[in-house]
């Protein structure tokens, strides 16, 4: 522990609903409850959408609306993050001052938090950026996008301000071993290993009394046996598989008749992704002759209204954006036989852990942050077949119903001892107390490196610099341009 609470500022771009913002909620909360002064800065929230800690009270949120759009008909997505965090650090150095910063997903602010916050600086990655936007991983190796040359000479500049800003924290977090071996592979100049920090859960919110009579959760809970897959509706999340599968393992056994599929996760009718993601597992589900409803604790998106139904017991369950004691309740139902997690190559995926957490088995792809956090012994796992937490199979329809067979025919010796050894892994290696002290032991380490010095590179430092004036100034200017396209 610090010798003295320490006041931290976190920086994130958008605290919406999704794998990130638990990440840096739970990170938040649990330096919080070690004593230290903690406020969240953010250039979005949306109270009706957003984590509840965000909302009530519970952490401290300073929501600084920018001058800049999130994109320009939907393109130059990333140079405007870059210049809406500029904004948010512009204002953010004006406040009060901090013993250290915690940055993530964008790594712009770094140099300037350093130099003209005269302040220490951790920055948590999650996954590179360029990486992301140039391509998609499949066991390990980088699939490149075909991209034109515009588009080329567009990210090159976006790819290196990653990379140089990057190299300015003082202490560089990863959220996996996965992710902490493509980070040294893809960031050549930074001499930096990522010491690897697990996100953590509360597992104090898996051990509470749900109740089941509350209206939001009768809409969303069954007496009938249930697979859950939770995940924002993006199509990188390939929730496709899980509704393939599971119309696979219904052909395959036709005892199964009352089984259900939940698809619930993050849905933001703002995203084209969303939307076009949402759109294609209701075409699916339909070609599959799956009976589906579509439900959401909100308002329903206009885009969305055309796909909501009323079947009275449906085969599968669209829920969008679903509330904390809805996904609890889900969790923890004695009815929900397995988790399924969809992403392949996925960073970490926190999903899983909260799953274990609750004693659920997972079903997830063998690629990725799963592949640490499950432990599947025919997946080489250097473990027995009695501490098995779950499967970890190739992202195919065939070879998910094969696991699917298993999971559903698992007896209740079987289930609760997977359920035992579940729960056990995610309170050892992924608590809310083991990421907090890992952060806390993170804080300290920069603390203890001193006085900041001056950047190494004075052109690099000049260049930003120009970027963070340019952005404060012109920001008030940005709106009536942007109404002339």
């Amino acid at each position: 522990m610090a010798t003295r609470p320490l006041r931290v500022a976190f920086i994130h771009p958008d605290l919406g609903i999704g794998g990130a913002e638990r990440l840096v909620v739970d990170a938040a909360l649990g330096l919080q409850n070690l004593g230290h002064t903690v406020d969240l800065y953010t250039s979005y929230h949306d109270p009706k959408h957003c984590f509840e800690e965000t909302r009530n009270g519970t952490l401290n949120v300073h929501y600084l609306v920018p001058p800049f759009p999130r994109s320009l008909n939907g393109k130059f997505h990333i140079l405007f993050a870059h210049l809406r965090q500029l904004h948010l650090t512009a204002c953010l150095l004006r406040r009060k001052a901090y013993d250290v910063y915690f940055v993530d997903q964008l790594s712009t602010c770094v140099p300037f938090l350093r130099l003209l916050g005269h302040t220490r600086v951790v920055f948590y990655c999650h996954f590179p950026d360029k990486l992301l936007a140039n391509g998609a991983f499949v066991e390990g190796n980088l699939v490149k996008k075909n991209v034109g040359f515009l588009k080329w000479l567009y990210r090159l500049p976006m790819d290196w301000l990653e990379e140089v800003t990057t190299r300015q924290a003082d202490v560089i977090l990863a959220n996996s071993k996965f992710t902490a071996r493509i980070f040294k592979s893809y960031f050549p100049s930074i001499g930096q290993t990522p010491q690897v920090v697990y996100p953590g859960i509360n597992i104090h919110a898996y051990e509470t009394n749900v109740d089941y009579s509350d209206p939001d959760i009768v809409a969303v809970t069954s007496s009938r046996p249930t697979l859950l897959s939770l995940n924002r509706f993006e199509g990188k999340k390939n929730a496709m598989l899980a509704l393939q599968a599971f119309a696979l393992l219904k052909s395959r056994r036709p005892d199964l008749s009352d089984i259900r599929l939940v698809l619930a996760g993050g849905y933001d009718p703002r995203l084209e992704d969303n939307v076009n993601t949402l759109n294609q597992l209701v075409q699916c589900a339909q070609s599959l002759s799956l009976s589906y409803n579509t439900i959401s604790p909100l308002l329903i998106p206009p885009d969305a209204a055309h796909h909501v139904t009323f079947f009275p017991d449906p085969q599968v369950l669209f829920l969008l954006n679903f509330t904390t004691s809805q996904r609890t309740a889900l969790l923890l139902s004695s009815n929900t036989l397995a988790l399924l997690y969809t992403p392949a190559n996925e960073h970490f995926g926190i999903v899983p852990v909260e799953a274990m957490a609750c004693g659920i088995p997972v079903l997830a792809c063998d690629s990725g942050g799963p592949t640490e956090s499950v432990l599947d012994p025919d997946f080489g796992a250097d473990t027995s077949k009695t501490e098995r937490t779950g499967w970890l199979r190739p992202p195919t329809a065939g070879a998910w119903a094969d696991a699917l067979l298993e999971i559903v025919s698992l007896s209740v010796a079987e289930r609760e001892t997977i359920s035992y050894h579940a729960k056990k892994r995610a309170r050892v290696l992924f608590s809310m107390d083991a990421m907090a002290s890992g952060l806390n032991d993170a804080i300290v380490q920069t603390m203890n490196m001193g006085r900041v010095e001056l950047l190494g590179s004075a052109g690099t430092l000049v260049v930003m610099l120009l970027g963070f004036l340019v952005a404060y100034l012109a920001g008030p200017f940005i709106p009536p341009l942007l109404d002339r396209f």
